[in-house]
């Protein structure tokens, strides 16, 4: 069976129609929902098999790059979300997503309304649009065939630079690595200037994951690189117990 993947959006998010071609493409069935209408109908996503969370500036990133997305969320939808992850159904978040998920909590630390870290702005102080390579940082049903190979995906931010409480341990999914294939902190490799290169991670358990690069940008020959194609290829064969 095809699994259903929904990909929230609200006024503001401008990835979700790339999102949902991907999903299609690597084999999923997307729907593209409202966060509106999830408040208002929250079991609602317990019709998907997972959650995508795309990128964009959610609320035009008022207050802060995905905060007011994220306490929506949180307010409206906590109960809800901890019952779709004790399900083991995954969440991704790309770009504006990773920072909505740092915002409730969900990364890195798996909390909903307790925030342990952000995104933040760019050491450079600008907005960066720029293609980066990547090097999966484990072995994970996300990363099935992608681990030992540089990931070549385009990066459009100005908030991506990891901050979080000290003690908290971290589990990478993403470097960003320079051309000998090593986490980087330089520029431009590493857009940003997250410390130890991180690009993105995943919650304690694995089932959540974060990344600033947009993989939904690069599926396609057309795109330049077809290197994303592969995380929406895990998530659906995920999703059908593959």
């Amino acid at each position: 069976m095809t699994p259903k993947l929904g990909i929230l959006y609200a006024p503001g998010t401008n990835c979700h129609e790339e999102t949902a071609f991907a999903v299609e493409y690597a084999g999923g069935r997307p729907a593209i929902l409202l966060l509106d209408e999830v408040i208002a109908r929250p079991r609602l996503i317990l019709d998907y098999a997972a959650l995508i969370i795309p990128g964009g500036f959610s609320y035009g990133d008022h207050l802060a790059a995905g905060r007011i997305f994220a306490v929506r969320f949180v307010h409206h939808l906590a109960e809800i979300l901890r019952e779709f992850l004790a399900g083991g159904r995954p969440i991704l978040g790309i770009c504006n997503g990773d920072q909505i998920l740092m915002e409730t909590g969900l990364l890195p630390a798996g909390t909903i309304g307790e925030r342990h870290g952000a995104l933040t702005r760019n050491r450079s102080a600008r907005f960066e649009d720029r293609w980066v390579a990547l090097a999966a940082a484990e072995e994970t049903f996300w990363t099935a065939g992608l681990v030992g190979r540089p990931l070549r995906l385009p990066s459009a931010h100005g908030e991506g630079r990891l901050v979080v409480a000290p003690g908290d341990g971290l589990r990478v999914a993403f470097h960003y690595v320079d051309e000998k294939g090593r986490p980087t902190e330089a520029y431009p490799a590493n857009p940003s200037g997250s410390p130890g290169g991180i690009a993105g991670i995943y919650d304690p358990g694995g089932l959540v994951l974060g990344l600033m690069p947009h993989p939904e940008r690069a599926v396609l020959p057309v795109h330049g690189s077809q290197d994303g194609l592969g995380i929406f290829a895990n998530l659906v064969r995920f999703c059908t117990g593959a």
